[in-house]
Formats: structure tokens, C-alpha cells, sequence
């Protein structure tokens, strides 16, 4: 609550007046055009997780711990993604979570919020915890967790090749991601683990991955009521330090995607559309009528990024109206075809070890 300062009264026939509470200058820069929000530098907007689906996100992880009797308890903190450093019993949350605008910036520039809803944020804390689990009681040196998911010390690949159909991973996160990395492994088998509504039991009955989600569970009663040997508190590139700007930040993050996006042949393309007719609409227009629900369709059935997908309809698009494409005759059916093409070269991107390590 704020508090009022009162001015003493100069005539005692008058009340005393108030004077308005200061605003604070945490986030004085709500009210700041675009332009000047997008040209200010992360750190020195003074950010703070105050409010928001976040805190209730972690006071649920926090008595799913205690409901499992884990005396362990993660410390965050606000950096420019997820993630949880080597060897600190902690992780960092994205600062566009701190408020609605920084998340629609977000959406606008990215297509999607990273945890952006409550469900999705409470997914990756239970993820993130896991790896700070792994590093305060130091369980990525155990023999036997080595023999169970492998060597937490593999350099980390700058993308990987899924297999959907394996049944020797956990499915939890998106981009089949246990089967990214050994510690994504266990990050992603414990968090199945955690989630008291998984019913990992049943939901992995006869897979290999259950014996790995049993390990979590005995491993767990090892550690119950356990203090961890590992207590520090350090945070690495807390948001205070982030002195490049959010249009740096957006424009470093869109160049990671725009570098590899999938593209079409021109022989694919042709497939899909038959040379224009004046009677028919081009297929430039067609694209990108369609364009957001192709962005949903397409992402629902290869998880990939917002972003990275609309990169490859506009590049669709262009090449379109080089070509003088035209869409079909039925827009159904043309949909549809399209919608398959699309998928069709997603999963051939998986298909060629494309899949991008995230969190």
C-alpha cells in the first residue's frame, strides 16, 4: 500500500490536503511509447515478479515438493529465458512473464509466449526444477543415474533428431525434447514424476521409460527429508545485468530462428499450386489469408516456433508470386493440401537433426 504524505494545514479553518502518493518508478515505463520502451535497456527497467499466473505457478510446485516431502526448494530468479546453470540449484524465469505488456511485446515479435500460460508455466518450473534438483543434491554423478539417462557432462548439440514413436522417453514437454540430452531426460522424467495428475504408472505401462520414472521415484525417497548438500544462491545473468535493450533482445532471438527455417523447392511448390489463371485467387493471398490458421495447425502438429513456421509461409508466399502460383479451384481441399506440405516439411526437418535445444 502506498502511503500519503499530509501537508501541515496553513489555516485552521481549512482540512488538510493530501498529497497524491508518489507513483513508483519500477514501472513508470507502462505508460511509455513503443518506441522508447523497445530502445530502453532490459536492466534498467527495474522488473520485479510482483503479480501475474507466475507466483501461483510456483506456490503449486512449491506444495507439490512438500506433498512429496522434498525439503529442496529451487531459488529463480528474472533473466531473458529459462534456464538453470550448471552446478546451481536454481533457475531463471523469462522477464517478459513480469507483465502484460512485456508479454504482448512478446507475442507480437515472437508469435508466442514461452510459459505464457498458467498450464505451460507450471510444465517448465517443474522442468527447471528438476535440473536444479540434479545439481544441489549432485544426483548427475550417481553411477546409477549415469547408467539410467547417460552422462549429464555430453556437450549439449545445436539441435537434435527426435523419434516420436520411442517409448524410451517420457513425452512432456514440446519437440520430444527428454530425448534432446541426458539431463533433459531426467529434467523431463522427474517432471512427469512430479505432476500429480500424470499418472505416470499407467500412462507408461510396458514402455521403457518406465523403469526411468521408477528410479526418479526411488531416488526421491532417498532424498526425502534430506537437507541438499549444495545451498548456494547464485544467479547467473539476472535481469539487472541485461544492459543490451528489448529491440536487441527480439532482434537477437529472431535471427536464431530465421537462420535455419525449412523453405520449399520450387517443385514442391508447383505441386501444391497449379500456375495462376485470372480466374483463380493467387496463391500469395491464399497463404496469407490462411495464414494464422495455418500458423495453429501447423504448430499443433509439429510443436515448432510460431515464428520460424510464418517465416516459411512469407517465404511461401514471395516465391508464389515469382512463380504465379494460383490456389486450386476447391479451397478445402487446397487447404488441406497445404496444411499436409507444411507438416510434411517440418517433420522432414526433424527427420534431418533441425530440432532446436530450448530450455
Amino acid at each position: 500500500m502506498k502511503e500519503s504524505v499530509i501537508r501541515p494545514a496553513r489555516n485552521k479553518k481549512k482540512k488538510a490536503r493530501k498529497r497524491p502518493a508518489p507513483r513508483s518508478r519500477n514501472n513508470v515505463w507502462v505508460r511509455w511509447p513503443e518506441e522508447r520502451l523497445l530502445d530502453t535497456r532490459i536492466a534498467d527497467l527495474r522488473l520485479t515478479l510482483s503479480s501475474g499466473f507466475v507466483l501461483p505457478a510456483l506456490r503449486e510446485l512449491d506444495a507439490e515438493l512438500e506433498t512429496r516431502g522434498i525439503l529442496f526448494r529451487p531459488h529463480w530468479w528474472l533473466s531473458d529465458c529459462w534456464f538453470c546453470p550448471d552446478g546451481v540449484p536454481g533457475f531463471a524465469i523469462p522477464f517478459y512473464l513480469t507483465h502484460p505488456r512485456l508479454q504482448a511485446l512478446e507475442k507480437r515479435f515472437m508469435l508466442e509466449i514461452d510459459g505464457g500460460t498458467p498450464a505451460s508455466c507450471l510444465k517448465i518450473l517443474r522442468h527447471e526444477t528438476a535440473h536444479a534438483l540434479a545439481n544441489a543434491y549432485r544426483l548427475h554423478l550417481k553411477q546409477v543415474w549415469r547408467r539410467r539417462f547417460g552422462r549429464a557432462s555430453r556437450i549439449y548439440p545445436e539441435s537434435y533428431l527426435p523419434r516420436p514413436a520411442s517409448r524410451n522417453y517420457v513425452i512432456h514437454l514440446d519437440h520430444w525434447y527428454a530425448q534432446s540430452h541426458p539431463a533433459e531426460d531426467w529434467a523431463e522424467t522427474f517432471a512427469v514424476w512430479l505432476d500429480p495428475h500424470s499418472g505416470w504408472r499407467e500412462r507408461y505401462h510396458n514402455w521403457p521409460a518406465l523403469k526411468k520414472l521408477e528410479y526418479v521415484d526411488t531416488i526421491m525417497q532417498e532424498i526425502r527429508g534430506v537437507m541438499p548438500p549444495v545451498r548456494t544462491r547464485r544467479q547467473v545473468d539476472a535481469v539487472g545485468t541485461l544492459k543490451f535493450t528489448l529491440r536487441e533482445y527480439f532482434e537477437q532471438k529472431q535471427a536464431r530462428l530465421r537462420a535455419d527455417f525449412p523453405r520449399f523447392h520450387e517443385q514442391q511448390l508447383r505441386q501444391i499450386f497449379p500456375r495462376a489463371r485470372s480466374a483463380k485467387e493467387p496463391a500469395s493471398r491464399f497463404i496469407r489469408r490462411l495464414r494464422q490458421d495455418l500458423l495453429d495447425s501447423v504448430a499443433a502438429w509439429t510443436s515448432d516456433s510460431r515464428y520460424r513456421i510464418n517465416l516459411t509461409l512469407e517465404d511461401m508466399a514471395s516465391r508464389c508470386d515469382a512463380l504465379e502460383l494460383s490456389a486450386g479451384r476447391d479451397p478445402v481441399q487446397n487447404r488441406i493440401d497445404l496444411v499436409a506440405a507444411l507438416v510434411m516439411l517440418y517433420m522432414g526437418a526433424l527427420r534431418s537433426g533441425t530440432a532446436r535445444l530450448a530450455i
